[in-house]
């Protein structure tokens, strides 16, 4: 008679115990550059068809043509993310000044042209009311961080402290870029053999869902922030630049960028200078709002077929659960969720 520890269901149970301390360590041991390989492999599949393009010009040089598509992606970010970490750092020093000022003196008085703003009086008399009390200004701006050059330059320069991801997630990338085509096959025949031919439509929901949201999402806020830069240094706002960066991180949220520019033109009005406020408010409406209002639930609705409302909760939860990687991931489990949803749809009248 076999003993209990010879029995087929003992040996389950312990293979079972192996393969799951076995892959659980591999997940602990990787946890810490999970971020950078998400990043990573974002990369290589939004660019992989201009790597697929350049190899067919240089067929059988494969670690030629994926150092060069590393190489690439990496000034591309590289090099505008410097330009604007030394901008807003020369930005940010101007606006911890004017700061600085404002709680050592309080607010300045009111222009007169605000009496004829609707409910000036009111306005008036919260604005004096503050303004007379320049100490409370002092202890918000203090609790804010406001008053800490330091602490505003390490928050204006956020990006570089992930130098280090950086550097992995290029490192990865050029991995991706040479075993791209090997890795997502053995993949596929993975995520087939687990849960059937339907893995395919998964993985291809992903993918346009990624690459959609890459457009539609991150290429529109860079677009805005950009376009809103101009606007501000047009209109002679302080530290154009710093305002531009923070336009376009507010904007990779849709329809919050507007909250910026049209916080910075009520500025100008107040301060009297109509012309230059409602000259950035139009080219706010007209030129930055437009690319948000229009472009994004196009680019990103139209292939994903996905809702763009479900898009927008996706990208919030995403941000929300999983940091700024979720501002993909958000997006691309609800597109696998929708597309499960549409096979049951099928099958239920199949059946």
């Amino acid at each position: 008679m076999p003993s209990n520890i010879d029995s087929p269901l003992a040996r389950r149970i312990a293979a079972f115990a192996f393969l799951v301390f076995i892959f659980g360590s591999t997940l602990w041991v990787l946890s810490p550059f999970f971020a950078s390989l998400a990043w990573a492999g974002i990369l290589a599949y939004v660019t992989w068809p201009l790597h697929q393009r350049i190899y067919r010009r240089l067929p059988g040089h494969e670690n030629l043509v994926s150092l060069l598509m590393t190489l690439g992606v990496a000034a591309t970010l590289l090099v505008p993310l410097l330009w604007v970490m030394f901008t807003v750092v020369s930005d940010v020093a101007t606006a911890s000044a004017i700061l600085k000022q404002l709680a050592a003196t309080g607010l300045p008085p009111l222009p007169d042209s605000m009496r004829n703003w609707p409910a000036a009086d009111w306005l008036i008399a919260q604005y004096d009311r503050v303004q007379g009390d320049a100490e409370w200004v002092r202890i918000q701006m203090a609790t804010l961080g406001l008053l800490d050059a330091t602490a505003l330059k390490m928050l204006a320069g956020g990006v570089g402290r992930n130098a280090a991801k950086f550097g992995i997630a290029v490192f990865a990338l050029f991995f991706l870029y040479r075993h791209g085509d090997e890795l997502l096959g053995q993949f596929r025949r993975v995520a087939t053999r687990w849960l059937g031919e339907s893995a395919r439509g998964y993985i291809q929901a992903v993918g346009v869902t990624v690459r959609a949201v890459v457009f539609g999402i991150v290429l529109t806020a860079l677009a805005q922030g950009v376009l809103a830069g101009l606007g501000y240094w047009a209109a002679g706002i302080t530290a154009p630049a710093l305002w531009g960066v923070i336009t376009a991180l507010v904007s990779l949220i849709p329809f919050v960028g507007p909250v910026v520019w049209i916080g910075l033109s009520l500025g100008l009005l107040a301060q009297g200078d109509t012309q230059a406020a409602v000259g950035l408010f139009l080219w706010g409406a007209l030129v930055v709002s437009w690319v948000d209002n229009v472009i994004r639930p196009l680019v990103i609705s139209g292939p994903t077929r996905i809702p763009f409302l479900l898009v927008f909760l996706g990208v919030l939860g995403g941000l929300n659960a999983f940091g700024l990687i979720g501002l993909f991931l958000g997006p691309a489990l609800l597109a696998i969720s929708v597309a499960i949803w549409r096979e049951w749809l099928v099958h239920k009248r199949v059946g």
